[in-house]
C-alpha cells in the first residue's frame, strides 16, 4: 500500500476521500493529480469527484463490488514461500489457460491451488490465468474489467491469490496473468469520469478505445503501465498476456506496446526474475515480436490463430466464418513450415490479402494451440474440439500442437477429453445491457450460421455451470487414455532437445492431401498421421516406435498400414 493517495481527475474542481463517515479534502497539484493521506488498509472509502462518489481507479479491493467501496491492501504482511523462484524459459515452455471460476466446482484460488500438484504432473511450465481484474457480478470470463488493480472477490482475498501463486512457484510452475488493455466493461467503468482515459476518435467492438495517443495520453499510458508492474511486482507474476492488442489505435513515434514490454524487461531486472509479454494479434505481423532494435515491440511471443484455424477446419471439416480460409492439409503444414499460413497470402474470408512473413524469427515466438477460450467459447454452444471430431483426430490435433515448433498452450481439460462445454457466461443486472449482450451473440454467430435457439442465454446461471470442470471424468474412458496420451507427449517434448527447438528450418513436414497423409519429423523424432477416409501404405520411419493411436501400426517390408485417425510417433 501507499500513504498516499494520488487521484488524477484534471477536469474536477475539487477532489476528496470519503471515510468512516469523515471527508477529507484532498490537495490539488500539478497536471490535474490530487493528493492526500490513504485509508488504513481494511477501510472503506469512496472518491468524492466533485461531490460525486466513485470508486478509487487505483482500487486494491473491491470487496463489496464494482459500484461498492474501495480498500487498500498492505502487500507487505504476507509471507511469500517463493524465494529465489525464476520461471522456466517460455521457449522451452507448456502453458495452461485456466478460468479460476470454472477450474474446479468450487471455483476459488484456494480449491485451483490444490489441483496444482497434477499440473506439474502432467509437465505444464506455466500457467495462463483469464482475467482476475475485478468485474460485474459473481460469474464471467473477466474480459469485461472495470477495476483494473483489484482482483475479482468471488474467487478470494488477495492474499488468497498470493498464496495461489506461491503455491504454483513452490510446485515449479510460473504464473502468467491475461489483462485487458483495450478496452473496459461498460458496468461499473467510471475512467471517464476522472479523466480522458478514452478517446472517440476510434471505435472497437466492445466500447470506446483507450486514449493512447491523443492529449493527456502520457498519464492514460502510466496508469495500465503502472497496472502491469503492480500485478508482477506485488503477486509475484511471471508474465502478462495483453488481450487483442490489434485493437489498440495508438499512432504515437514510441507505441504503448513497446513502452509497456520495455518497463516490463526493466522491471524484471530489477526483480531478479525473468518477465514475459505475450501479445493476441489478428494482424499477422511480426513487428509485434521484433526486438525494437530491428524495428519492433519487444514483445516475447504472441499467439498464432492461424495455425489453430488450420488444424480446427481440418479436424473437425467446419469451413463457416474465418474458418473458410483454411481446410487443407497444406495449411497445416505451412504454419509448421511459415509459422503463419497468411503472410502476404489473399484471404477469401477477409476479402482481401492478409499478413506478412515471419522471416527469420524462430517458432518459439509463436504459441501454437488446439483450444482455448476464445475458440471453444465463442461457439454457439461452448463445444470442445472432442465435441466436433473422432477421439483419433483429437490425439492427431494435440501431437501436432506438441511436436511443433511453437510454445504449446493447452486448455483446461483438454488433456483428458473433457465433455463440459465452455460458454460465455456474465452477470449483468441491467436489463438493457443484458439484452445488448444476447443480441451482440446472436449476430455474432450469424457468421457461422449458427440459429439464436442454438445459443445458451450467456446470463443464466445453468450456462455457467455446465462449463465447470468434472473431475470425475478422469477416471473414466476414453478420458484416462488421452491424458496418458498427453502426458507421453508432453514427456517426449521435454526429453528431445530438438523438439524445443523453434527454429522453423529444422522441421521437415510432408503430406499428401488428396490421400490425407501428413509426416512431421523433427531431428530423432518422425510423426505420421492419416487423415484421410483410407488406408494408407506408408515407408516406416526410422528407430521405434513410442507411441501410437490406435495402435502401433501393422508393418511388411519395411512399409506400415495406417488406419484412418490414426497416428504413429517414432524415434531413432
Amino acid at each position: 500500500m501507499t500513504d498516499e493517495l494520488e487521484i488524477w481527475a484534471p477536469h474536477a474542481t475539487e477532489v476528496a476521500i470519503e471515510t468512516n463517515g469523515q471527508r477529507i479534502t484532498a490537495r490539488p497539484g500539478e497536471g490535474g493529480v490530487f493528493r492526500a493521506k490513504a485509508p488504513p488498509p481494511g477501510v472503506d472509502y469512496f472518491i468524492l469527484l466533485d461531490g460525486e462518489r466513485r470508486p478509487d481507479p487505483r482500487s486494491a479491493w473491491q470487496p463489496h463490488g464494482v459500484h461498492g467501496a474501495s480498500q487498500q491492501i498492505d502487500h507487505a504482511s504476507f509471507v511469500w514461500r517463493d524465494r529465489d523462484f525464476r520461471a522456466p524459459p517460455l521457449a522451452s515452455g507448456v502453458l495452461y489457460e485456466l478460468h479460476v471460476g470454472t477450474f474446479t466446482p468450487e471455483g476459488t484460488y484456494g480449491s485451483a491451488a490444490e489441483r496444482l500438484p497434477y499440473l506439474a504432473e502432467l509437465g505444464v511450465t506455466h500457467l495462463e490465468l483469464m482475467p482476475l481484474a475485478t468485474f460485474p457480478g459473481d460469474r464471467g470470463w473477466g474480459y469485461d474489467g472495470v477495476c483494473l488493480f483489484a482482483p475479482h472477490p468471488a474467487y478470494g482475498t488477495p492474499d488468497d491469490l498470493k498464496a495461489f501463486v506461491s503455491r504454483a512457484h513452490e510446485l515449479g510452475l510460473g504464473v502468467l496473468l491475461d489483462v485487458v488493455y483495450n478496452h473496459l466493461g461498460p458496468d461499473g467503468n467510471y475512467l471517464g469520469d476522472f479523466g480522458p482515459y478514452f478517446t472517440d476518435r476510434f471505435k472497437t467492438p466492445w466500447g470506446p478505445a483507450v486514449n493512447l495517443d491523443g492529449a493527456h495520453s502520457d498519464r492514460v499510458r502510466r496508469f495500465f503501465i503502472d497496472n502491469a508492474r503492480m500485478w508482477l511486482r506485488d503477486y509475484h507474476l511471471d508474465g502478462l498476456r495483453l488481450d487483442a492488442v490489434h485493437a489498440f489505435a495508438d499512432g504515437s513515434a514510441r507505441p504503448f506496446l513497446e513502452q509497456l514490454a520495455d518497463e516490463v524487461h526493466a522491471l524484471g531486472v530489477q526483480l531478479s526474475k525473468p518477465l514475459v509479454v505475450i501479445g493476441e494479434s489478428d494482424l499477422n505481423d511480426p513487428k509485434l515480436i521484433r526486438s525494437v532494435e530491428a524495428g519492433g515491440y519487444g514483445l516475447d511471443a504472441q499467439w498464432s490463430d492461424d495455425f489453430h484455424h488450420a488444424l480446427h477446419a481440418l479436424l473437425t471439416r467446419e469451413q463457416s466464418g474465418y474458418y473458410a480460409d483454411f481446410g487443407a492439409l497444406a495449411d497445416v503444414g505451412r504454419a509448421l513450415r511459415d509459422g503463419y499460413v497468411y503472410a502476404g497470402r489473399y484471404s477469401q474470408h477477409r476479402k482481401r490479402v492478409h499478413g506478412r512473413s515471419l522471416g527469420e524469427l524462430p517458432g518459439d515466438r509463436l504459441l501454437g494451440y488446439l483450444q482455448t477460450h476464445d475458440q471453444v467459447g465463442n461457439r454457439a454452444r461452448g463445444e470442445r474440439i472432442g465435441m466436433l471430431a473422432s477421439e483419433g483426430r483429437v490425439r492427431i490435433g494435440a501431437a501436432l500442437v506438441l511436436l511443433a515448433p511453437f510454445v504449446p498452450m493447452l486448455f483446461q481439460g483438454e488433456e483428458w477429453l473433457a465433455r463440459t462445454p465452455f460458454c460465455y457466461f456474465a452477470v449483468h443486472r441491467d436489463p438493457q445491457l443484458a439484452d445488448a449482450v444476447r443480441n451482440g451473440r446472436r449476430a455474432e454467430f450469424a457468421a457461422f450460421g449458427w440459429k439464436p435457439e442454438d445459443i445458451p442465454d450467456p446470463l443464466a446461471e445453468d450456462t455457467f455451470r455446465r462449463s465447470v470442470l468434472r473431475w470425475d471424468e478422469l477416471e473414466r474412458a476414453p478420458h484416462a487414455g488421452v491424458l496418458a496420451f498427453y502426458r507421453a507427449l508432453i514427456a517426449l517434448r521435454a526429453s528431445t532437445p530438438e523438439l524445443l527447438d523453434g527454429r522453423r528450418d529444422r522441421i521437415d513436414v510432408n503430406w499428401d492431401d488428396a490421400l490425407g497423409w501428413l509426416h512431421i519429423r523433427r531431428g530423432p523424432v518422425s510423426f505420421l498421421a492419416n487423415l484421410g477416409a483410407q488406408t494408407v501404405e506408408l515407408p516406416r520411419p526410422p528407430g521405434r516406435c513410442v507411441l501410437a493411436y490406435p495402435g502401433e501400426p501393422a508393418e511388411q517390408h519395411a512399409r506400415i498400414a495406417l488406419p484412418p485417425d490414426a497416428c504413429a510417433i517414432w524415434r531413432s
